[in-house]
């Protein structure tokens, strides 16, 4: 479990203890059900990390929402969306094995994730992985009720396929972008899992020996 859950959870227990002992005791039932819900919310199971070479995995549990390509500097590249709702687990992890190349936090709105332009309009986490899938973007997006967004990993951490890496408290959106040819292994509406169901697997590439510059992730 998380650990924001636990503290949640105990916060919520104190604060039926009190109501209990100051009020009417079947009261305390509503903040002991919310602390119920936050221990639940805040679970972490664990995942059986896909040992394939190239493989890029789900950074999230939810429901993939969108597939897509564009062109960015020339070069084809595919987008995964993933929209994780309040029953969803929200701990998001490494979508690829490589180093963290750049990390940019960009304040914006709070709209409903499921809608295309919160991809760029909300606000989110811009993380930059290169391994040997290539250079491959994850972006915690904030939704209508998500107000935090964690991550936990800096600028040069070298990264494991699955590793945990962060989360978003509440409904928010989780989205991929890696080289267009790798080879899709999910389909629109598909229900996903962080950290164990395969995304796509990207024909391996060698890893730079050292960091790049890179342009504005799109």
């Amino acid at each position: 479990m998380v650990r924001d859950g636990i503290y949640y959870g105990l916060a919520l227990i104190l604060v039926a203890a009190l109501v209990a002992w100051l009020a009417v005791p079947a009261v305390a039932a509503i903040p002991l059900l919310l602390a119920a819900f936050f221990l639940w919310f805040f679970r972490d199971p664990e995942r059986r990390i896909p040992a394939i070479q190239g493989a890029i995995v789900s950074p999230a549990d939810g429901k993939v929402t969108d597939i897509s390509s564009f062109q960015e500097n020339g070069e084809g590249r595919t987008r995964i969306s993933i929209f994780l709702s309040v029953f969803d687990v929200h701990v998001n992890r490494s979508p690829v094995s490589g180093v963290i190349e750049d990390i940019r936090y960009h304040k914006g709105e709070f709209r409903n994730a499921m809608a295309a332009a919160s991809a760029e309009t909300n606000e989110q986490n811009v993380v930059i992985i290169r391994g040997d899938a290539g250079m491959v973007v994850m972006k915690q997006i904030a939704g209508l009720l998500a107000r935090r967004i964690v991550f936990t990993k800096k600028v040069g951490d070298t990264l494991e396929r699955g590793e945990r890496v962060g989360l978003i408290k509440f409904g928010s959106r989780t989205d991929v972008i890696f080289p267009a040819g790798a080879a899709m292994k999910v389909r629109l509406g598909e229900h996903v899992k962080g950290g164990s169901t395969v995304l796509a697997i990207a024909q391996p590439r060698p890893v730079a020996p050292q960091l790049h510059d890179l342009a504005e992730a799109r």
